[in-house]
């Protein structure tokens, strides 16, 4: 198997004429694994406009996939709260935005997925360590953060919202 007839990599070859060992890909070849053709999940936008909706059901199990996520990647600058106090702040670095400012709350959930994967100022990019399906599980979760420090009394169901006004009187 050693002396066996074959073509090195990217040497040259007088069998073709064009002298390359190394073919060409036939034109539209895709790799397995690598066709994208739901925009809304791999990119986070419909028609270059941030999407509202997230493209798959985020459940439980997708929320604390995303707040495991967001511990590692995003808590050492946005802190464990998103309030952009993370421990590298600490040590110097640029403060990044709170996501609790209005103008993030509002933000499509694309719009986040978008940051997540492309960057954004002083913000890197975080396609290349991040799967697409972490990504939206992480901004599942900012959502969540979100919610939780802006949560309103009239939005907890009214059998919630006894028990939560009776432990506020003890």
């Amino acid at each position: 198997m050693h002396d066996q007839p074959k073509f090195k990599p990217l040497a040259k070859n007088d069998f073709f004429a064009d002298r390359r060992s190394a073919r060409p890909l036939v034109d539209g070849t895709i790799a397995r694994g690598h066709l994208r053709e739901d925009a809304a999940l791999y990119t986070g936008k419909a028609a270059g406009t941030p999407v509202d909706a997230f493209p798959f059901a985020v459940s439980a199990a997708v929320m604390a996939r995303g707040q495991e996520r967001f511990d590692i990647f995003c808590a050492p600058c946005h802190g464990r709260t998103g309030d952009g106090d993370g421990m590298i702040v600490r040590r110097g670095y640029r403060k990044p935005p709170t996501f609790h400012q209005d103008r993030l709350r509002q933000a499509a959930p694309g719009y986040t997925f978008d940051v997540i994967t492309n960057g954004f100022g002083a913000m890197p990019d975080y396609a290349q360590q991040i799967p697409v399906r972490d990504r939206w599980a992480i901004v599942a979760y900012i959502k969540a953060l979100q919610r939780s420090q802006h949560a309103a009394l009239d939005g907890v169901p009214a059998a919630d919202r006894a028990a939560l006004e009776s432990a506020d009187a003890r």
